[in-house]
């Protein structure tokens, strides 16, 4: 049985919001997010289209990957900065529709690629292990692109943001758990960053009650007010 912990307000987040398209014609901003995998160049990308400066954009920063020598000399300077360069390449037809990040060493990134086929739109779930980490079916297709609960249902369904975040927090802690997620984002679907902070909060809200986690910190807030506050006795 579910517990209703478990289902989030979702009031502001449209599920069944549908993009248009995900190919062109589109605008040029949003064609070169959807090509760039590196999560840190394409947060600077994004920093300099939202300043208006399409014209400081250095080529290196609109290509889809880096040189494998480029790689090296960003993971040289910190680990982090390789983060989403070894996702498999895009092809020429296909986007990154959305993108997880994860605080690891190398901040690993794990994304939906869509490519637009003669009919249908066809959809695979990538990650920078060889699918190593996926572990559910990681391919689909659509005569239209997905709605936001479609792409939800999918992504989640073949690599898993609660399975991974139970690897790493068996306290379920929530501020660490969120401080985990590094970046959620998808240049089609506005409201994911969002719908995954509802989803993951009612998640780890659930959890904690499921294993008296509240109850154990309770008790160690009340033992910790009360120690030392009795009459001091040499």
């Amino acid at each position: 049985m579910t517990r209703k912990s478990a289902v989030p307000d979702l009031s502001g987040v449209d599920l069944d919001f549908r993009p248009r398209s995900y190919f062109w014609p589109l605008g040029l901003e949003t064609h070169l997010l959807a090509r760039v995998k590196g999560a840190e160049l394409k947060a600077a990308l994004k920093q300099l289209i939202d300043a208006g400066r399409l014209d400081d954009i250095p080529d290196f920063l609109a290509r889809s990957a880096l040189s494998e020598a480029d790689r090296q000399a960003l993971g040289r300077i910190h680990p982090a900065l390789m983060g989403g360069e070894y996702l498999p390449a895009l092809s020429q037809n296909e986007v990154m529709i959305a993108s997880i990040t994860i605080a690891s060493t190398t901040q690993d990134v794990t994304s939906v690629y869509a490519r637009r086929g003669r009919k249908r739109i066809y959809y695979r779930v990538v990650d920078e292990y060889g699918a190593e980490t996926l572990s559910g079916r990681s391919t689909r297709s659509s005569t239209y692109p997905l709605t936001l609960g479609q792409l939800e249902q999918f992504f989640n369904g073949a690599w898993s943001i609660f399975h991974v975040l139970a690897m790493n927090f068996d306290d379920y802690d929530l501020a660490r758990m969120l401080g985990f997620v590094v970046r959620i984002e998808s240049s089609f679907y506005p409201e994911i960053e969002t719908l995954y902070g509802l989803r993951i909060k009612a998640w780890a809200t659930a959890r904690r009650a499921e294993l008296g986690l509240d109850k154990i910190d309770e008790k160690d807030h009340e033992s910790a007010t009360t120690v030392g506050s009795g009459p001091h006795r040499e």
